[in-house]
């Protein structure tokens, strides 16, 4: 036995070293099976349908069918379908577990679920939607279309982007595998890990979260690098650097900050292993730095949000011109505070440790550069209002959510540049009006992914969605969005502290909270109806929508607004109808008369 350790305590660290030597033999035997892999340069596309294929000495088939085809596929195309498939199953396990989340906080005692049950499902909410949901939902748009778009065949490395994204499925079981596991309790840290609660809990949950949360960071650098050597390498000969679409900007500026960020993650993460497993102090209280932990994390933190926040501000910046009639108002500008977000992210980390008692002259500096990184941003939101100005709108459901982007993006940015103010930062921090500043953000991004879903909808399915489902969607997404983040600001405003499980105290305006709290479970439900009814339109109409009737779905040849990805999508449908593929559906009704959504 241990020396000084209770039984129960060495089975604790027994198991947690077992589960901590497994996981590494099996990322030991994956860099064994990737080095040996040979030519990973040689793939070609097994079909005709991922663009120039076929020119080379490799031989290759018919797509094989049924999972056989999804469990074995290297096509952008298809892993873009993966990657949007685990992130509805993400997204729909973060929004479940905010549900249960927001349904205790109806009244101040606990009365559902227990904290420690509600602190798991804390954990469980923020790692879900911003490790397992927020990178692989853009990494679908990113596989499907930056090839697309730049002209390439596919990604500069198959089966590598293949690799990436089986490595998230496993992460994703790890993350959770304390729900599902008897005996062991789920991990209680919150997403930010902090030290030094995340090494005291003895539960090996923690050390598989930490697993798990290695392979999603293994995952996202994969991935990044990918794109990088895609964008760089694989654009067709027209393609260059003055006429790279936005989204690829974007999604070339986060890889960049992916590939400079996740490693320090992942080496956090060791030395978190490490103090947990063996004994090491480096963040622990006697002997280590606590703060260590905070810097490092944070060092990562800040730049991800601008990892999941920059491809859904190309999202907005390539859709909606297409229902404003005219190309986007600035292009370069919006290029040149790209770059400038990617490049100041990384020198503000430290405004979320205003509280923790670092030297006044650092937090002025980092209030400085965090006023700073505002103006970019401004820019961007100038130039999309710019663009719409005057312009011949047109309110399809792509366009209402580009809408909704712009204002939520507004009013978290707007909340957010108080928090960079060091006196307003000490009294709000820890508060829900943290919660609520971030949140808004974070429904913007998601209102961009929707905008994509819905633009990009006739193009990977060959369907029309349901039009009047989809308008459903965005006002009852907007309505619950901001009924539940406006109660959060007032909430913090009213001095309500955040990841409580319960407010049933004696002093403070109790039953102001629980009015507030009231009412932004009102909009959460509101959100959670949205996204059913999402999911049902985008399910439905992919197995019995109408076809679209021409390459051209949404009449942007008209305005000079055709892109890349659709020119593609008419050779598609060029070919299906040589092939006899098509033409029965050419009878149909017409169904791509969009003019009722013109404003």
């Amino acid at each position: 036995m241990i020396s000084g350790l209770t039984p129960l305590a060495v089975t604790s660290v027994t198991t947690s070293v077992a589960l901590t030597v497994s996981m590494g033999l099996v990322l030991v035997a994956m860099i064994v099976w990737l080095a040996r892999v040979e030519d990973i340069r040689s793939y070609v596309p097994a079909s005709d349908i991922g663009g120039g294929a076929g020119q080379t000495e490799y031989g290759h088939e018919e797509k094989p069918g049924g999972i056989t085809r999804w469990l074995t596929t290297v096509d952008h195309k298809d892993i873009g379908v993966l990657y949007g498939v685990y992130s509805v199953i993400t997204l729909a396990w973060g929004g479940l577990s905010v549900l249960i989340m927001r349904t205790e906080l109806l009244d101040p005692p606990a009365t559902l679920i227990q904290s420690t049950t509600y602190n798991a499902l804390l954990t469980s909410h923020g790692i879900t939607l911003l490790f397992l949901f927020g990178t692989p939902i853009l990494a679908a748009f990113a596989n499907y279309f930056v090839p697309l778009l730049i002209g390439a065949d596919d990604m500069a490395f198959p089966r590598i982007n293949s690799i990436a994204f089986w490595l998230l499925p496993p992460g994703a079981l790890l993350i959770w595998a304390g729900f599902f596991i008897p005996g062991i309790a789920p991990s209680q840290t919150s997403w930010t890990m902090y030290t030094p609660l995340s090494i005291q809990q003895p539960s090996p949950a923690v050390d598989l979260m930490l697993l798990g949360l290695h392979l999603t960071g293994v995952s996202a650098t994969m991935g990044a690098i990918n794109f990088i050597a895609t964008i760089f390498t694989e654009r067709a000969e027209e393609v260059d650097w003055a006429n790279l679409d936005i989204f690829s900007w974007t999604v070339l500026t986060q890889s960049g900050l992916i590939l400079f960020s996740f490693p320090l993650l992942g080496s956090a993460l060791v030395m978190l292993l490490l103090d947990r497993n063996f004994g090491t102090t480096f963040f622990t209280v006697g002997g280590g730095g606590p703060l260590l932990w905070q810097n490092l994390f944070w060092f990562f933190g800040h730049p991800e949000v601008y990892i999941i926040v920059l491809p859904p501000m190309g999202l907005i910046s390539i859709i909606l011109p297409k229902f404003s009639g005219r190309k986007l108002f600035g292009f370069k500008f919006v290029v040149y505070s790209t770059l400038a977000i990617g490049v100041l992210s990384f020198g503000v980390w430290a405004h979320h440790m205003f509280a923790t008692g670092m030297d006044p002259r650092l937090r002025a500096s980092f209030m400085a550069v965090t006023l700073a990184i505002a103006v970019p941003s401004a820019v961007k939101t100038f130039n999309w209002m710019t663009t719409m100005w005057n312009g011949r709108l047109r309110l399809t459901a792509p366009m209402l959510f580009c809408i909704g982007f712009v204002s939520l993006f507004i009013i978290g940015g707007v909340t957010g540049v108080f928090l960079a103010s060091i006196p307003v930062d000490l009294v709000l921090t820890d508060t829900y009006y943290v919660v609520g500043h971030f949140h808004f953000i974070l429904m913007a991004i998601l209102t961009a992914v929707f905008a994509g879903v819905y633009y990009w909808f006739p193009l990977y399915t060959g369907k029309w969605y349901q039009r009047g489902l989809a308008k459903w969607h965005f006002w009852l997404f907007m309505i619950g969005s901001n009924l539940t983040f406006f109660a959060m600001i007032l909430l913090g405003y009213a001095g309500m502290p955040r990841r409580y499980a319960t407010y049933n105290v004696d002093i403070g305006p109790v039953a102001q909270f629980t009015d507030l709290h009231q009412v932004a479970t009102l909009g959460a439900y509101l959100i959670g109806l949205s996204g059913i009814i999402f999911l049902w339109n985008i399910v439905q109409s992919w197995l019995e929508g109408p076809p679209v009737q021409s390459s051209d779905p949404w009449e942007l040849a008209e305005d000079g607004l055709l892109t890349n990805e659709w020119q593609w999508f008419d050779h598609q449908r060029e070919t299906a109808i040589t092939d006899g593929g098509a033409e029965s559906e050419e009878t149909d009704t017409d169904t791509d008369d969009n003019s009722e959504e013109t404003a």
